[in-house]
């Protein structure tokens, strides 16, 4: 297989499967060691199950542990599920809490250089080099999105552009001015940096290679920003609880699945309903042990993310760690109206397919009497109505949604991440 040169640990990246392997082992059982003895609600989650940390031999040992979610961290909230003493915490991050209590995820320096590991990699497998400019547009505080850009871009010798969400404007005269060749954000993000371009008619002829990430996207999208921008656009994975963005993985230069950094994370595809593994190849939740992180170092966290494993072997790019295809939506995200299951992915892979129809759409909820019904509202050029828009949406998801077609540029935008499903009560 070519390699590509682009690597910031060509040795960890490059291992063979045999020595990825035998580091899980070795890293699992000092993991699994670590929270037992530090932490008694993880020693009591063990006992409960009737494992000791002396079970654990190999990386196939982590089915015998206890499967943990989001459950735990928010009964433990704010930090009692914290590995280390107080004074070793240098940084926290959170989740938004915008479904209840958030989730706390602290920091050690050493979890602070193995998260800039994870994100140098991300940059270095996108093409970017030492020197080049990189603008920052998710939000510095504490959603971990604008840090975790920040932390990798130092680790790979960048030139970093902090400037945080917002104020498009100046975000296009920076790029112009400073050059950037790297712009990372959430996926909505770029699609507003792609419109307000096009209504000042402008371009920026240095940008090459776009990062994004923190929300669902298709492959109608990328190829929108893609064209949009005219870059590379890459789909950047992982979460508060496996310590931040880009701490899981990313797409490479084949664009063909996520490679998912096996030396730092142990990786399951279980079924969400009995928990069982499923086969390479089939679609379940995504479970995950981190296997190098020290204040919180979850075990077998079940992320609700839908994914499969698409290949285990060598790439083109030259990396050997495993590929799972694009995350198809949440399960906890799947919408059920006239007793048809689907993801609001689904909505927006549909809609990027009809000629004229713009990036900014709402899916509307409404729940009558007990009964869930959905609305459809998107923008579109002149020439786009909405019985082609019903006509589209049936064909892919089986019922006709309701809903209205309005001007481009009409319906609310986010500079930062995107609201696309509402929710409404009708009485």
């Amino acid at each position: 297989m070519s390699k590509n040169g682009n690597f910031h640990n060509e040795y960890a990246e490059t291992a063979s499967q045999e020595d990825i392997r035998a580091l899980q082992s070795k890293r699992l059982r000092a993991t699994v060691k670590h929270v037992y003895d530090s932490n008694a609600i993880y020693r009591k989650l063990f006992d409960d199950q009737g494992v000791k940390p002396d079970d654990i031999k190999t990386v196939d040992d982590v089915v015998k542990l206890p499967m943990t979610n989001k459950d735990i961290l928010r009964e433990s909230y704010p930090m009692k599920l914290s590995c280390v003493p107080r004074d070793r915490i240098v940084e926290m991050h959170m989740s938004s809490g915008s479904t209840g209590t958030p989730v706390v995820m602290p920091y050690t320096q050493h979890d602070l250089e193995q998260w800039a590991e994870c994100m140098a990699r991300c940059y270095r497998m996108s093409g970017a080099k030492p020197g080049d400019a990189a603008q920052i547009t998710p939000l510095f505080g504490l959603f971990n999105g604008g840090f975790g850009m920040y932390h990798g871009a130092r680790a790979a010798g960048l030139f970093v552009i902090p400037t945080g969400p917002g104020n498009t404007a100046r975000q296009i005269r920076l790029a112009k001015d400073l050059k950037t060749r790297v712009f990372t954000g959430v996926v909505s993000y770029g699609v507003r940096i792609m419109e307000v371009l096009q209504e000042q008619k402008e371009t920026l002829p240095d940008l090459e290679i776009g990062i994004f990430g923190a929300e669902a996207f298709s492959e109608s999208m990328k190829k929108k920003i893609s064209c949009g921008l005219n870059i590379d656009v890459y789909d950047i994975y992982g979460m508060t609880e496996s310590g931040g963005v880009g701490t899981l993985g990313m797409d490479c230069s084949a664009h063909d699945g996520i490679h998912v950094w096996e030396d730092q994370y142990i990786l399951e595809i279980i079924d969400p309903d009995t928990g069982e593994p499923v086969d390479d190849g089939e679609q379940g939740e995504l479970v995950f042990t981190a296997l190098n992180r020290e204040a919180l170092p979850m075990i077998r966290f079940r992320t609700a993310d839908l994914t499969k494993i698409i290949s285990r072997e060598e790439c083109e790019c030259g990396r050997t760690h495993l590929k799972i295809a694009p995350i198809t939506g949440r399960r906890d995200d799947m919408l059920i109206v006239k007793g048809v299951n689907f993801f609001p992915k689904q909505i927006e892979q549909t809609l990027l397919g009809i000629p004229g129809i713009g990036s900014n759409y709402q899916i509307i909820v409404e729940e009558i009497d007990g009964v869930n019904n959905v609305r459809v509202n998107v923008e579109a050029e002149p020439g786009v109505t909405g019985f082609m828009v019903e006509k589209a949406l049936k064909e892919a998801l089986g019922f006709s949604p309701k809903g209205d077609v309005f001007p481009i540029g009409h319906l609310p935008r986010s500079e930062g991440k995107a609201q696309r499903v509402f929710y409404k009560k009708i009485k």
